[in-house]
């Protein structure tokens, strides 16, 4: 039977289980973990640096034992809208959107595809990623069943309505407006740039306050365009950094953005679709920190 934990506070896996598993020495810990007997949520992870997230469930399976993924251990993703053409799916901030590597297959892509699974072996559904969604980041986040699909979804993807609610630091000037600078990749960073350059792309962010503290201030925020990390490297930009946001700004519990609203035309219907989802506790409990 494994011994489980529940993780309070957001860190990495390793030295979360130096914590849980003060009676093992830390070489034992490293092994057990290499060895594959540490599963985060149902699923078997192998290094040290995974993220873990408050309410993460840890489970430490025997070591003579090999811990077998199925897709009913798999955890449940809330799926806010499904047809058959398109699914919308409330993300929890601290998941990857789409996986980085095939080994790592704790990411949003995989877990409804397992979770969707059809016939007697349980065969993955196929779904293809109409957006990302950062890993921090919560909220709508959009699938296709089939690849004509999603490619028919982002040829009006400039039309379609992008909103997001965020906790920044401080108020921003005018208590609104519109942020039009461009941005670029940096790769040896991994962040990106504002600011006129050759390699620079167009970004447009509008912005409205719809609640301040002394300290920080509720967002609502509507992007134009969907660069990477646009929201934060512009709200970092304009001097109000996005709460939590150790890339752009301070380390906190927990990347205060959540994307709240997106609305599109039924690739096949033609109908006006909205999808929305308000953000969780743990978002707006960063207005009172």
């Amino acid at each position: 039977m494994a011994i489980q934990h529940t993780v309070q506070e957001k860190g990495e896996l390793l030295d979360f289980l130096f914590q849980a598993l003060e009676g093992m020495s830390k070489k034992t810990v490293k092994q057990r973990l290499v060895n594959g007997t540490i599963s985060v949520n149902g699923f078997v992870i192998t290094k040290h640096n995974q993220i873990v997230n408050i309410g993460d469930i840890i489970e430490l399976h025997s070591a003579k034992k090999p811990v077998i993924q199925t897709h009913e251990r798999a955890p449940k993703l809330d799926i806010i809208y499904r047809d058959e053409h398109i699914i919308a799916i409330n993300k929890p901030a601290g998941l990857l959107s789409v996986g980085t590597t095939s080994e790592n297959k704790l990411h949003a892509l995989y877990m409804l595809r397992s979770q969707l699974g059809v016939g007697k072996d349980r065969e993955e559904a196929k779904l293809w990623p109409v957006h990302r969604l950062d890993r921090d980041t919560s909220g709508v986040l959009l699938f296709a069943t089939s690849k004509m699909i999603r490619e028919t979804i982002m040829t009006d993807w400039a039309n379609c309505e992008k909103l997001y609610l965020a906790v920044v630091v401080g108020t921003p000037k005018g208590l609104g407006g519109t942020i039009n600078q461009p941005i670029r990749s940096d790769e040896n960073e991994y962040r990106m740039h504002v600011g006129k350059h050759p390699n620079a792309k167009p970004a447009v962010t509008h912005y409205k306050v719809k609640k301040s503290t002394e300290k920080r201030s509720l967002i609502e925020v509507k992007i134009d365009t969907g660069r990477q990390h646009q929201i934060r490297a512009h709200m970092a930009w304009l001097g109000n950094s996005v709460v939590g946001d150790e890339r752009y700004g301070k380390k906190g519990p927990r990347l205060g953005l959540h994307s709240y609203r997106l609305s599109i035309t039924h690739p096949v219907s033609k109908e006006p679709m909205v999808f929305e989802v308000d953000a969780p506790k743990d978002f707006y409990v960063l207005m009172e920190q």
